[in-house]
């Protein structure tokens, strides 16, 4: 039986790169040490490397989609230079309640909500079931479990204060891990070899 291709979907920052409040130049954009070789195993592994990213500076006016062009194109680099690439990158530029009009929209992409992996699903034929979220934040476990995936949290960025509204809330994440490349180590164990479209 012919499925989908199983993705791991990374949340940027904090998750690999550096957490800066609002990136809004490419200067800013700094991988986490690891973040490269991590991608890359996910790469060689038959993942589709997918990014999800909540980007709602752009609703508040502090930076445009067209900013974001050159920031991924930094991002992208960096990767290379450890052999890794992102296939596809995924953001809401949108926000509830704040921000410029036409970006103040109730969404469905952006985190907790699942839109933006079902987008992947329906573009790239993801199948979300055997598919991991990895995040430093709540909200990326929420959205994989949404989206009938597995939520990863990592330690770094806003990991650490995200364990515990975890706990507070009752939400107990697939796995907790130090650093993306620990993320990446659980998931290509827990798949056990490499995923295959042929089941």
């Amino acid at each position: 039986m012919t499925t989908g291709q199983p993705a791991v979907f990374f949340d940027r920052d904090g998750t690999l790169n550096e957490e800066v409040e609002f990136i809004s130049a490419p200067e800013q954009m700094q991988l986490i040490p690891g973040a490269g070789r991590a991608v890359r195993a996910v790469n060689e592994s038959g993942f589709l490397a997918l990014v999800i990213s909540n980007q709602s500076g752009i609703a508040r006016g502090l930076f445009t989609e067209a900013d974001l062009i050159p920031i991924h194109a930094k991002f992208q680099k960096d990767l290379g230079a450890s052999g890794a690439r992102i296939d596809r990158i995924y953001y809401c530029p949108h926000h509830p309640t704040a921000g410029i009009p036409r970006y103040r929209v109730d969404c469905d992409c952006r985190k907790p909500r699942p839109g933006m992996l079902h987008r992947a699903r329906k573009e790239m034929g993801v199948d979300l079931s055997r598919s991991y979220v990895v995040g430093d934040r709540i909200v990326d476990v929420l959205a994989g479990r949404s989206a009938g995936a597995k939520g990863i949290l990592v330690l770094t960025g806003y990991g650490t204060s995200s364990v515990e509204e975890c706990r507070e809330q009752g939400i107990v994440p697939d796995y907790i891990a130090p650093s993306v490349g620990e993320a990446v180590n659980f998931i290509l164990n827990d798949c056990k070899g490499v995923p295959t479209e042929n089941a």
